[in-house]
């Protein structure tokens, strides 16, 4: 009913999201999106068809100019300055009602007048805006750091530029919200990322813990990892990425990786662990509410979005200094709690993709009668 609700109603219809090169959450919101207008093109600055799910190559994709720039596939984030002009060159004069998916620079797109824009926000940019923690993280010394100055300076400006035109922000979070709020002056309405809920299939949990997803500095699996290494206690760790030699050279003998896992694969160690761990500052997080679907707790780090999906001494608890130390304790602490499983997974459960679905275009719905002007009162 929503698919041939979208279809009907809007219009040409066009999706826009930063890059397609890695996989996530993001990536994740794209696919609710795209069930809702399974015909709408996708623009992005680039593709990688390698890095993505099959299904995507069935997609009508379209990339910028970035798409033929030398060794983009390896140094994709140094063109960093280039991409909010790859996503204003985008003619989208034929769409009357444009979805962008954002963490970045896809709301930077140029909307025709009288077109409707609606950015889903994963975050405004992090390494704009929370610039000295995203330079830490990625070891990037003062030289270099004095050299992105200015352009940083380029960038925050074109970005709170470019916010101006969207007609509707959606946040992925209530912190996320507070920060489009404190950076654009704009408000957001709160829509929870989608999750796959799948068949709840309980059962008693075996001893390992589970973390992972994407190895990248600002999700801290090097906590994770450091901290089991010291307590010796089971973990899998499922995911890949640029991070995996260096956490592979902390971990101990207790530690497993089991590199990239099916859908299939990861609800069965979701099922299976004693608990899920997420050590970074997750702007929403969906690997926590997947865990929680499977009836499994969550221990995290109490910042940013998770502390609106787990519910600490209920379906999970929080530790509260991003060290490997307070994680220790935190997990020490979980082994006294007694959790109840199918408690876990109905709180779950409002995070599902069709409420996902459904409320976007709800706010779709709202922005479009909000835009047509009232018919004219005729005085007899």
């Amino acid at each position: 009913m929503l698919l041939s609700l979208a279809v009907n109603t809007y219009g040409r219809v066009a999706l826009v999201h930063d890059y397609l090169n890695q996989y996530g959450g993001a990536e994740r919101v794209l696919e609710a999106l795209h069930e809702l207008f399974p015909d709408a093109p996708v623009y992005t600055s680039i593709y990688d068809p390698a890095t993505m799910p099959d299904f995507y190559r069935s997609w009508n994709i379209q990339t910028s100019w970035m798409q033929r720039l030398p060794g983009w596939r390896r140094h994709f984030r140094k063109y960093f300055a280039l991409y909010p002009s790859a996503f204003e060159s985008f003619d989208l004069s034929a769409y009357d009602l444009i979805l962008s998916s954002s963490s970045a620079y896809a709301k930077g797109i140029i909307p025709r007048p009288g077109a409707l824009h609606v950015c889903y926000c994963h975050t405004p940019m992090r390494f704009g805006w929370r610039t000295s923690g995203y330079l830490e993280r990625e070891s990037i010394g003062d030289t270099a750091s004095y050299a992105l100055a200015p352009l940083l300076t380029y960038l925050r400006t074109w970005d709170v530029v470019s916010s101006q035109r969207v007609d509707s922000f959606i946040a992925n979070s209530r912190e996320v919200a507070g920060r489009i709020e404190r950076y654009y002056r704009r408000s957001a309405e709160v829509i929870p990322p989608p999750v796959d809920l799948g068949p709840y299939t309980p059962s008693e949990p075996e001893e390992f813990y589970l973390t992972g997803g994407r190895f990248v500095p600002y999700k801290r699996i090097d906590l994770v990892v450091e901290a089991f290494t010291r307590l010796k206690l089971p973990l899998v760790v499922f995911g890949s990425g640029r991070d995996q030699p260096k956490l592979e050279a902390i971990a101990g003998p207790n530690v497993r990786f089991v590199g990239r896992v099916s859908d299939a694969e990861l609800h069965d160690l979701y099922r299976r662990c004693r608990a899920y761990i997420t050590a970074g500052d997750e702007d929403a997080g969906i690997q926590p509410v997947e865990a929680m679907a499977a009836g499994r707790p969550v221990i995290a780090y109490a910042s940013g979005g998770v502390r609106e999906t787990v519910i600490d001494g209920v379906t999970g608890c929080f530790f509260h200094e991003q060290t490997a130390a307070a994680l220790a304790v935190a997990v020490a602490h979980s082994r006294t709690l007694a959790f109840e499983p199918l408690l876990i997974r109905r709180h779950a459960e409002q995070f599902s993709r069709e409420r996902f679905k459904a409320r976007v275009l709800d706010v779709i719905d709202r922005q479009l009668r909000a835009a047509v002007p009232p018919e004219p009162v005729v005085l007899h």
